[in-house]
C-alpha cells in the first residue's frame, strides 16, 4: 500500500527558498520605489500649490523645482541600502536650437570622501565630469540615454521639444553576486526615469501655471487702467457739464435780460452784455475744439499744415492774447527770444494752440509775480519755456499731468476753468511735431513747462503741397480787399433758420443779394430764375447730402462754372478731400467765421482775370 507524506521532501525545499527571498527583495524595492517617487510627487505637487498660491518669476519657480528633483532623488537614494559607493545627481538646461546642454543643479553624496565623479560615455571612452556649470554636448548626451545602463534621461514637453537632462554620475556597484549588481542598477535607473518623467510633467503644468498668472496679470492690468479711465472720464463730464453750464448760464441769462419787456440798457450796457455772450461763446467753442483736437489725435486724423514759422512774431502774438488776463490778475508778462531763433518749420496755428495751452496753465496758477516765455536753441532743437512764480505741481500730479482728463485736485477745488485736456493736447501736439513736453516744478516754487521741437522737419514742407496751400490761402484770404456789389446774387441753400439768417444779415450788410432756399427741391426752382455767383451749399439738408447735390449740380453743363463753397461741422481728416472730390471749391467749418465767409465769398464771386 502507498504512502504519502504531507512534508516536502528535502530538494523541494532547498529550490523553493531562493525564489520566496527572490520575491520579497523584489516587492521591497518595488515598495521603496513607489514610495520614493510618491515622495518626489508630492514634493513637487507642493511647490506647484505654490506657484499657484503666489505670482513668481519664472526663472525662480523653475529653478524651485529642478533643485528640489535632485535634492530628492539624493534624499531617497541615501535612505536605501543600495551598494552605491559614491553618487551624483544633476540637470543639465537645453536651450534651443543650441547644440549644448549647461549643468545648472547638481547634489552629491555626503560622503565624506568623496571624489569628482565622472559619467561613461560608451563605455569608458570618454568621461564627462558632472559639476556646476559643465558644459555637455548634446551628442554626448544622447550616447548616454541611449547605452545601458543609461545614465541620462531627457525632460521633453509633449511636443518633443527637449528642456533639459536628468544625469547620474556613480560609482560601480560593489557586490560579490553579479545578479544583485544587474538588479539594482535597473532599480537605480526605473527611480531615474520615473523621476525624469515626473519633473517633466511639473516643468509642463509650471510653466502653464505661470503663462496663466501671466494673463491673469495682464487682464487685471487692463481692468484697472479701464477701471481708471472710465472714473477718469466720469470725473471729465463732471468737469464738462460744469465748463458748460457756467457759458451757458451768461448766454441764456444775458439774452434774456436784454429780451426782457421793458428793460432798456444804455447801449454802454449793451456792448457789454453782448461781450459777455461773446465771451461765453468763444469759451463753448474752445471746449469742443479741445474735445475734438484730442478726438482727431487719437484716430490719427489731425492734419497739420507745415510752414515756415515766424517765431519772433508768433510769441509776440500769442503774449498779446494773453495780456488781458495777466493784467486782471496783476502779472507782469515776460518774453525772452535768442536772436539766433528767427523762423522754424511746424504748424503755426498748431505751435500757437500749443503755447497758449502752457501760458494760460501758467496764468491760472499764479495769483503773484510774472509769467514768462523763454525761446532759446538747443542743439538740433528749440526750446520754448513757460515759466511761472506760481504755487507749483506736486511730483504725484506731474506722473498723471498730461493725461486726457486730469486735473489737479486744488484748480477744480479753486473752481478754476479746465477741462484736463489742454496738457493731453499739447503733448500730442508737440509728438506730431517731432517733439515732446516736460515739466520742472516744486510745490510754492513755479513751475516750468518746456516745448522741445526740432529745427527742421522731415516731412511736410514740399511734401504736403496741398495742406500748404490751403495754410497759404487761408492766411491770403483774411487780406482780399472786400468789395462786394449790389449786383452779385449769392444763393443761400442753408436747413438751419438761425445760420441763415446770420449770413444772410453779414452779406446783404457787405452788399451782396442773398436768396435763401431751405432744401434740394427750392434750390433747383431757384437756379431756374437766378444766376448765382457763388453758391453757399449745407452739407446736412431735410432732403438730401449737400455734397450729393454739388455733384449733380456738376453734371449740368450751366452750373459746371458756378463756385460752390459748403458750410459744414465736418472737422476730421479727409473731409477737405472728400468736399473737393465732389466738386467743392472749398468749405468752411460752423460755426461760422463771418470775416472768413466774407473773403471767401469776395474771392469766389470776382470774375477771373
Amino acid at each position: 500500500m502507498q504512502q504519502y507524506s504531507s512534508l516536502p521532501d528535502q530538494n523541494s525545499q532547498i529550490d523553493a527558498t531562493p525564489k520566496l527571498l527572490t520575491t520579497i527583495q523584489q516587492l521591497r524595492a518595488k515598495l521603496w520605489l513607489e514610495s520614493s517617487l510618491n515622495q518626489l510627487q508630492s514634493r513637487l505637487n507642493h511647490y506647484l500649490l505654490s506657484a499657484c498660491n503666489n505670482v513668481l518669476q519664472a526663472e525662480v519657480a523653475e529653478s524651485e523645482v529642478l533643485q528640489a528633483v535632485v535634492n530628492e532623488i539624493n534624499s531617497v537614494m541615501n535612505s536605501t541600502n543600495l551598494a552605491l559607493t559614491d553618487y551624483a545627481v544633476g540637470i543639465a538646461m537645453f536651450q534651443p536650437q543650441e547644440t549644448v546642454a549647461t549643468v545648472c543643479y547638481i547634489s552629491r553624496s555626503p560622503s565624506q570622501n568623496s571624489q569628482p565623479l565622472f559619467v561613461d560615455v560608451l563605455t569608458a571612452e570618454k568621461k564627462l565630469l558632472l559639476r556646476l556649470q559643465e558644459v555637455i554636448e548634446l551628442k554626448d548626451l544622447q550616447q548616454l540615454e541611449n547605452q545601458q545602463p543609461p545614465s541620462a534621461w531627457r525632460l521633453a514637453d509633449d511636443s518633443g521639444s527637449i528642456m533639459g537632462w536628468l544625469i547620474i554620475a556613480a560609482a560601480p556597484l560593489s557586490c560579490d553576486r553579479e545578479s544583485l549588481i544587474e538588479s539594482k542598477a535597473q532599480l537605480r535607473s526605473q527611480l531615474m526615469s520615473r523621476s525624469a518623467n515626473y519633473c517633466t510633467t511639473a516643468l509642463v503644468q509650471l510653466r502653464q501655471i505661470l503663462s496663466w498668472q501671466q494673463q491673469y496679470q495682464q487682464l487685471s492690468n487692463s481692468n484697472q487702467e479701464l477701471e481708471r479711465t472710465n472714473q477718469l472720464k466720469n470725473q471729465f463730464l463732471a468737469n464738462t457739464s460744469h465748463e458748460i453750464r457756467t457759458p451757458l448760464s451768461s448766454i441764456i441769462g444775458f439774452t434774456h435780460l436784454l429780451l426782457a419787456p421793458g428793460y432798456e440798457p444804455t447801449i454802454e450796457r449793451q456792448r457789454e452784455y453782448l461781450n459777455i455772450i461773446q465771451s461765453s461763446g468763444k469759451h463753448l467753442l474752445a471746449l469742443i475744439n479741445d474735445i475734438l483736437d484730442l478726438s482727431k489725435i487719437e484716430a490719427n486724423q489731425l492734419e497739420v499744415q507745415w510752414e515756415s514759422v515766424d517765431v519772433p512774431l508768433l510769441c509776440s502774438n500769442v503774449l498779446a492774447l494773453v495780456k488781458e488776463k495777466a493784467a486782471n490778475k496783476g502779472l507782469r508778462l515776460c518774453l525772452e527770444i535768442d536772436p539766433d531763433i528767427t523762423s522754424l518749420v511746424a504748424d503755426s496755428l498748431r505751435l500757437k494752440q500749443m503755447l497758449l495751452n502752457l501760458l494760460f496753465n501758467a496764468l491760472k496758477f499764479t495769483s503773484k509775480g510774472s509769467v514768462g516765455l523763454q525761446v532759446v536753441p538747443k542743439g538740433g532743437s528749440v526750446h520754448f519755456t513757460v515759466w511761472d512764480t506760481g504755487s507749483g505741481i506736486s511730483q504725484e500730479d506731474q506722473t498723471q499731468l498730461f493725461e486726457p482728463y486730469f486735473q489737479i485736485a486744488k484748480a477744480v477745488a479753486g473752481g478754476s476753468e479746465g477741462t484736463g485736456l489742454g496738457l493731453a493736447v499739447t503733448r500730442k501736439l508737440a509728438q506730431i511735431h517731432g517733439g515732446s513736453v516736460k515739466v520742472e516744478s516744486e510745490v510754492d516754487s513755479g513751475s516750468r513747462f518746456t516745448l522741445l521741437l526740432p529745427l527742421k522737419q522731415e516731412v511736410g514742407v514740399g511734401g504736403d503741397e496741398e495742406a500748404r496751400e490751403a495754410g497759404e490761402a487761408k492766411y491770403s484770404l483774411s487780406h482780399l480787399p472786400l468789395t462786394p456789389s449790389s449786383s452779385v446774387d449769392i444763393l443761400l441753400v442753408e436747413n438751419d433758420l438761425p445760420n441763415a439768417d446770420l449770413m444772410q444779415i453779414y452779406l446783404r450788410k457787405l452788399g451782396y443779394q442773398v436768396t435763401w432756399v431751405k432744401n434740394a427741391a427750392e434750390m433747383w426752382e431757384a437756379l431756374r430764375q437766378l444766376d448765382p455767383a457763388v453758391i453757399l451749399m449745407d452739407v446736412y439738408l431735410a432732403d438730401g447730402n449737400g455734397l450729393n447735390l454739388v455733384r449733380q449740380l456738376r453734371e449740368h453743363e450751366q452750373y459746371q462754372t458756378i463756385p460752390v463753397i459748403v458750410q459744414t461741422a465736418m472737422a476730421m481728416k479727409g473731409d477737405r478731400e472728400t468736399c473737393l472730390t465732389a466738386g467743392v471749391n472749398d468749405y468752411i467749418s460752423k460755426p461760422i467765421d463771418l470775416p472768413l465767409l466774407a473773403s471767401l465769398v469776395a474771392k469766389y464771386s470776382k470774375p477771373p482775370i
